[in-house]
């Protein structure tokens, strides 16, 4: 089980494919586990490598104490890049994990180009709290889907909705890392930074985002020197209601 650790911080990673070839890092949202890239790795592993890690709160990561904030988040992330050897990545981020993209990009030289999976440049005033359902509890962990998939494509797979809630029991944070994570979400603000990013950027958002409002993702892709907007019919977890799309439109970017 491969670990990095941030000073006393240990954090999980999964690397997969071919070691000479690209890498792709994925970065997660508030409360979720690494079971929400399933539908990416599928679809980049073998063009490209691609690594997975637990943002420290959830999944097998360790949860401290918080608040989070974001750019303790990015000595996270550096640290899991700095244990592989990873020199150059293409970053996905979703939600927070956009966040942390993000800053990690105006900081850092290593991200190649990002893909923002329903994020925004600014958290504040963002009602996180219907997406949380607490591991040990089965019925709200469905519940709470309401908010990040849209009506329509909970109705038409009630079979992944049951694999899902499986997997957010075993991976998801508890409500003290969920807090955690969430207010490293209300304290960040890069509106106003956004010009230093200087990178590939291609925004995916879902129209329906029922959360993170669709407006917040045109602002951003309009705001970053290089960023390329994409709207999808669907909710918040747009990479999963529609993982075809998405993954063709992140091939093609990174490819490119």
């Amino acid at each position: 089980m491969p670990t990095a650790s941030n000073g006393s911080v240990s954090l999980y990673y999964e690397v997969d494919g071919d070691s000479d070839a690209e890498t792709v890092v994925c970065l997660g949202d508030v409360g979720y586990g690494a079971w929400q890239w399933g539908w990416q790795h599928a679809g980049l592993t073998g063009p490209f490598e691609t690594l997975v890690t637990d943002l420290r709160g959830a999944g097998r990561s360790d949860a401290p104490p918080g608040p989070y904030a974001v750019d303790e988040l990015v000595a996270d992330v550096q640290a899991v890049l700095e244990a592989h050897g990873s020199r150059r990545v293409h970053v996905v981020g979703a939600g927070l994990g956009g966040m942390v993209a993000l800053e990690l990009a105006r900081l850092s030289s290593r991200p190649r180009s990002l893909a923002l999976l329903g994020t925004a440049p600014i958290g504040a005033d963002l009602t996180l709290d219907p997406l949380f359902g607490a591991p040990s509890d089965p019925d709200a962990l469905e519940t709470s889907l309401a908010a990040a998939l849209s009506r329509e494509f909970l109705d038409a797979h009630p079979d992944v909705i049951e694999r899902i809630v499986d997997w957010r029991a075993a991976e998801d944070t508890s409500r003290e890392a969920w807090d955690a994570q969430a207010a490293a979400v209300e304290a960040f603000d890069l509106s106003n930074r956004l010009y230093e990013i200087d990178v590939p950027s291609l925004v995916i958002h879902g129209r329906d985002d029922a959360v993170w409002p669709v407006d917040r993702g045109r602002r951003l892709a309009e705001e970053l020197p290089r960023g390329e907007f994409v709207g999808l019919d669907g909710g918040h977890l747009i990479g999963i209601e529609r993982s075809r799309e998405v993954n063709d439109r992140l091939f093609g970017f990174f490819e490119a």
